[in-house]
């Protein structure tokens, strides 16, 4: 899997499932070689443990690398792990080691981010308020804006609301708010992914204030958020995503919903995003429907394998003025032959920061305390004319949105529809929404891709329509 040319897909996925029976070996061996054995797949088993194990048995040397990548909009550098004896980026050859006969190779998880700001850990907390707090600055409410602005709210008034359907989103994790409560929202346990901790607990925030874009848009649904962890560091969670995509899948849902990824623009898919496309692949072969971010600023993956529904990013203004949004990515990728991102649009602030929609979060958390901050640049340099969200640093309530927010909206015009048509697959899910929704003819993607009549890489087929797409599965078209 790991070293092939090929494209993995769902249709193909299955050439690359585990033995059974090797499987059992292979945990033996790891365990008595010294790993940890945190989860197996399909086609991968996610294991750790120290960096000399893994050189002594491996007979290796792991060495950190600088590399360019695209993190909360910007342009930094991070650290990625690879070794010194293949040409296969995060690719750990086995063939000289005990457990040649049992493993294909071992790719190393490269660094991966969610598709909005943020910066700190869990400060003080304040006791949250059902009510958000009341701020100057225009911006969309949950629910009452988004679901009106997606035409879900019309939905909702002849019964669809995602009754009866299953969505899973991967993100940071859930905290009960108040507010879920007292829309009378249902939800599952949070399910803790790999290495991750307290589910309770969301000390970023950008899960639990994500979800309630979901609950906006489908109300009705049973929701269950897999916890991604730990943190690396004060700014990057580890997203194991193979492994937490595994995970959700095996929860059976109808959707998963992640706003997550990297950018990745040229070349060939790397061993551990080969790891992630193949549980993407596997859980769209069980007929589950995957939606993920398209990226701000990214070229985003998984946001641009062909067998998801990659979500952009339309702005509409006080005044009703639609655009493409600045913030959200839009581009043809050059990995996959004529796929361009994205598919469709939910609704996106604009640059700086896409300050946009007031949502419930974790008091005193790292969106809750940054998003209520004005701007610092990498040199340290101030910039209030960037903004701030105009809420208190711990109050429970930050303003942001990015594709992270598109993302679950889409998912939640998919529970609707799943709703209507249970058996609706990816494939007529996509067709549904691009062939319903509201082209948007001005603006540009973060790229410069420029919106036009039509399918165009800015905003794709244009913003998502739930009274459309819930009316043509109505009307069996």
């Amino acid at each position: 899997m790991f070293e092939t040319k090929e494209i993995i897909t769902p249709e193909n996925v299955g050439q690359f499932h585990n033995n059974p029976d090797l499987v059992d070996l292979a945990v033996k061996k790891l365990k008595s070689a010294g790993f940890d054995v945190l989860q197996i797949g399909p086609t991968s088993i996610n294991i750790a443990a120290p960096a000399e194990i893994y050189d002594k048995v491996f007979q290796t040397k792991i060495v950190p690398k600088e590399r360019e990548v695209i993190r909360y909009g910007k342009k930094t550098l991070s650290t990625f792990l690879d070794t010194t004896d293949t040409p296969l980026s995060g690719f750990i050859d086995t063939s000289k080691s005990s457990l040649a006969d049992v493993l294909e190779g071992v790719a190393l998880n490269e660094p991966m981010y969610y598709f909005q700001i943020g910066s700190s850990a869990l400060a003080d907390r304040h006791t949250e308020n059902t009510i958000p707090p009341q701020v100057d600055q225009f911006h969309l409410s949950v629910p009452d804006d988004v679901a009106r602005l997606l035409r879900a709210d019309r939905v909702h008034n002849s019964g669809i609301t995602g009754n009866g359907v299953k969505v899973v989103m991967v993100d940071t994790g859930w905290y009960r708010h108040p507010y879920f409560e007292h829309q009378g929202y249902r939800s599952t346990p949070v399910v803790l992914g790999v290495g991750a901790r307290n589910p309770e607990d969301d000390e970023y925030g950008h899960g639990t204030g994500e979800s309630a874009n979901l609950f906006a848009v489908a109300p009705g649904i049973t929701f269950t958020m897999v916890k991604q962890g730990p943190a690396e560091s004060e700014d990057q969670v580890m997203i194991n995503g193979a492994a937490e995509i595994n995970i959700a899948s095996s929860l059976s849902p109808d959707i998963i919903s992640c706003s997550w990824g990297l950018s990745f623009r040229d070349g060939s898919l790397t061993p551990p995003q080969k790891a992630i496309a193949a549980a993407i692949a596997n859980a769209v072969k069980k007929g589950i429907i995957v939606v993920f971010s398209a990226g701000n600023g990214h070229y985003g993956f998984p946001g641009q394998l062909p067998y998801v529904i990659s979500a952009g990013g339309v702005y509409i203004d006080e005044d009703g003025k639609l655009q493409a949004s600045d913030y959200a990515s839009g581009f043809e990728s050059k990995l996959f032959p004529s796929r361009e991102v994205p598919d469709v649009c939910g609704l996106v602030g604009m640059q700086p920061r896409a300050q946009y929609i007031m949502l419930p979060v974790q008091p005193g958390d790292t969106l809750d305390e940054e998003e209520s901050k004005d701007e610092v640049d990498r040199n340290g340099n101030v910039h209030r004319e960037w903004g701030n969200d105009g809420t208190a640093p711990n109050d429970g309530w930050g303003m942001f949105s990015g594709t992270s927010a598109a993302a679950p909206q889409i998912a939640g015009i998919c529970a609707l529809l799943k709703q209507v048509k249970p058996n609706l697959t990816f494939r007529e899910a996509k067709d549904i929404l691009t062939k319903t929704a509201i082209d948007i003819v001005e603006g540009q993607s973060s790229q410069g891709n420029s919106a036009g009549p039509g399918r165009d890489l800015a905003t794709g087929f244009g913003l998502a329509d739930a009274e459309r797409a819930v009316q043509m599965v109505r009307e069996g078209r």
